[in-house]
């Protein structure tokens, strides 16, 4: 039962991770429906912002959320006004291709900049932890669940309660209404692209007190993401947290399994990702746009 709890809470602490990782993949899919795969690559740069103020000026990762927030918000609206607005209304593998391109590119000028050398974010809390009832609970990743339940609860209200956040959700059920409603649409998918590359930042802070840094980093995440869209469903903050957290749990129940094929012995940490996915297509089988998903007329 110990052994179960520690899974439980493990799985948890991860799926805080992955429901901002997903949030800001969710948006920019369900809305805009570009599939981004520079999505990794500004979670990268997100934790190499957080890195590079820790070496640098000694800032709390936790006191430069918004830092990276703010300047991959920046550059994602740059991004999407000034080239992906050209390829906007273009057929999915246009937009599938230059994300793919950008990722590249943003890899790259990492790798120029940063060398690809492991780095690592250590504070005064990594590594320390407390036990309740035999199941032990990591500061650091403590904090990080806290940061991410408070990031998705208030992007939550500010999609449902500000002028913008209407407007982004107008612009997602029917963009020609809300053109007419006087939304200014480009305007609008920058934003949205700004709030993609702006929560993968968060992200990329979160991620970095947990696990070392390297410009390739992001790709795993990027996978995970995806997965945790279709999960949780497209567009939709409460589906980000709850495809993440479902897919933290069962990637941490999974660690569990141990097969023996024949000579063949397969740990669990081998199994996760085809675990997940296994659940993945019952959820699509069961149910096609996500556990939190809406169905469309």
């Amino acid at each position: 039962m110990h052994l179960l709890a520690q899974d439980l809470v493990n799985g948890i602490l991860a799926g805080g991770i992955l429901a901002v990782v997903a949030l800001g993949f969710s948006l920019v899919w369900g809305i805009m429906n570009i599939i981004n795969l520079a999505h990794g690559a500004f979670v990268m740069l997100g934790a190499y912002v957080t890195w590079q103020l820790f070496s640098s000026f000694h800032v709390d990762p936790f006191l430069s959320l918004p830092v990276s927030f703010a300047v991959l918000f920046t550059l994602g609206y740059l991004i999407q006004r000034f080239l992906i607005n050209w390829v906007a209304r273009a057929p999915v593998l246009t937009t599938f291709l230059l994300t793919f391109g950008l990722s590249l590119l943003v890899v790259n000028v990492a790798l120029l900049i940063w060398t690809g050398d492991t780095k690592g974010v250590t504070t005064a809390y990594s590594g320390t932890n407390f036990t309740v009832a035999g199941v032990t609970v990591p500061w650091a990743k403590l904090y990080t669940l806290l940061a991410a339940l408070l990031i998705t609860g208030v992007m939550q209200l500010w999609l449902t309660r500000s002028k913008t956040g209407r407007a982004i959700r107008a612009t997602a059920m029917d963009i020609g209404a809300a053109q007419l409603s006087g939304v200014r649409v480009a305007h609008i998918y920058a934003i949205v692209f700004g709030l993609g590359a702006g929560l993968a930042g968060v992200a990329g802070t979160l991620i970095s007190l947990s696990y070392s840094l390297n410009p390739s980093m992001g790709q795993p995440f990027l996978i995970k993401a995806f997965v945790v869209c279709v999960l949780g469903g497209l567009g939709s903050v409460e589906g980000a947290l709850v495809g993440g957290l479902t897919y933290g749990i069962v990637e941490a129940f999974a660690s569990q399994i141990d097969v023996t094929i024949g000579t063949q012995h397969i740990s669990g940490t081998g199994l996760q990702d085809a675990v997940a996915l296994v659940v993945l297509l019952i959820v699509l089988i069961v149910r096609p746009r996500g556990i939190m998903g809406r169905a469309t007329a």
